[in-house]
């Protein structure tokens, strides 16, 4: 009976964070694009920013081994198991073998269904070629930016490592940066003072650092997850429970480098030195050393049920996967895999991304056709809600720039052309004075006493 009460309390909660995903009551709701209005005009459109669902990533990803032979199993091998994870650490009878399924541990492993029993995970090779380190590198790539929303967190099997370091690249993996560093001793591992996440401060957020915290020696036998606390950070702005998210989304807002610093296309794991739960190295006994990692997600709250979400700058609420690519389904006049340009004839300003803010529907910052200032529709045409000029009759074009034709050579249309040139010249010197003006006002500001 207690069972079925739990199961059923458990179904009920996972409902209930689906079905509140997206709307905790101090977080936007950024689910729709735009809805219909009625205006003076007629019927129209409001525009919010908006962003795809948040859902579980690793399902999209490709994940690369290097080397590509480190993975244990070819040929054949036993291994032990340290001391805090084995009674008698002594008898190697686990054995990897990749031609039995039963035995193999391939790299898909680290993203399977959890809960089985046995656990299933990845495992390398031991550490037989010892002296010489044991790394690995694990990279994980999405052909698309994505955000991070909550906490990354790693699953081993094997202890975890006494060093590594958590990169990240924003360029598909041409270059890449540390996010985090891992060991048991930071200042001999990387000579890094070590840090907590717990102190940094609004100032300091977006410092590399070195924790001690997930590596330490001999740890508790169930202890396995190694973390990059993103919550944590958010807490920084939002307050420890994230009620404060108007803060964290104007920080967001304003400042390119926070976002920036939560924006991704690809996740290298660096596992530079594996558990030993010792000062030295067992020499004769090197087959105890590896390593295994049963789960790598990005991790969803309990309270909130988030996980990532495609980067469509606040442009999209849907994210495609289609030929074996992410992709976004643009709204608001915007084009490209992170709706990061605008439509061609919706280039009336430069493109911008969608903010937060005013909670809860955010600004949607469309890419427009026209507007009543600096590109106006020509021959008497009216912008209607930035999308489009209607145009007198006889007249047509994205700005009713083209006029009547009456004849070849046509002097109605060549005069239409000249004129839209004209004005498109007066709008573009426009532009350029007032963008004058704002940097010449800057400038004195801060020249001023």
């Amino acid at each position: 009976m207690r069972l079925l009460l739990l199961l059923a309390l458990k179904a009920l909660w996972a409902s209930w964070c689906q079905a509140t995903q997206h709307y905790p009551a101090s977080w936007g709701h950024y689910d729709v694009c735009k809805s219909q209005v009625y205006t003076e005009d007629g019927l129209g459109w409001h525009y919010m920013a908006c962003q795809p669902e948040a859902t579980d990533m690793t399902k999209y990803l490709r994940v690369t081994l290097d080397p590509a032979n480190i993975t244990c199993g070819d040929p054949p091998e036993m291994y032990c198991a340290l001391p805090m994870f084995e009674e008698n650490p002594y008898m190697c009878n686990n054995e990897c073998d990749a031609a039995t399924e039963e035995l193999a541990h391939p790299p898909e492993l680290m993203f399977d269904f959890e809960g089985r029993n046995p656990t299933t995970f990845w495992q390398s090779t031991s550490w037989k070629k010892h002296p010489k380190p044991l790394q690995v590198n694990i990279t994980l790539s999405w052909n698309k930016t994505i955000e991070l929303t909550d906490d990354i967190v790693i699953t081993f099997e094997s202890g975890r490592p006494e060093q590594m370091v958590l990169e990240k690249s924003l360029d598909y993996g041409r270059t890449w940066q540390p996010y985090q560093f891992y060991a048991t001793d930071c200042l001999d591992a990387f000579t890094m003072e070590p840090k907590a996440v717990h102190e940094l401060t609004q100032h300091t957020l977006l410092d590399i650092i070195c924790t001690e915290d997930y590596s330490r020696g001999y740890v508790w036998k169930y202890d396995k997850t190694v973390r990059f606390e993103i919550k944590d950070r958010f807490a920084l702005f939002a307050g420890p429970r994230l009620h404060n998210m108007a803060s964290l989304y104007g920080q967001l807002d304003t400042t390119k480098n926070l976002r920036d610093f939560f924006t991704l296309t690809d996740l290298r794991i660096r596992l530079l030195r594996p558990a030993t739960g010792a000062t030295m190295v067992d020499e004769n006994n090197l087959s105890r050393y590896f390593y295994a990692i049963s789960d790598i997600k990005v991790q969803g709250s309990p309270r909130l049920c988030l996980t990532v979400t495609c980067k469509c700058n606040l442009h999209a609420n849907a994210c495609m996967f289609e030929k074996g690519k992410l992709s976004c389904e643009c709204e608001h006049n915007t084009t490209g895999p992170d709706c990061s340009r605008c439509k061609r004839h919706y280039q009336g300003r430069a493109w911008s991304m969608g903010s937060y803010l005013p909670i809860p529907k955010g600004t949607a910052n469309i890419c427009r056709v026209c507007d009543s200032v600096l590109l106006r529709c020509q021959n008497g045409g009216v912008c209607e809600q930035h999308q489009r000029c209607r145009c007198p009759p006889a007249f047509s074009g994205v700005l009713c720039e083209r006029g009547p034709c009456y004849g070849d050579p046509c002097e109605e249309l060549q005069s239409g052309q000249a004129a839209l040139h004209l004005a498109t010249t007066r709008q573009a010197l426009l532009l350029l004075l007032l963008s004058l003006i704002t940097s010449l006002t800057a400038t004195w500001g801060l020249l001023s006493p």
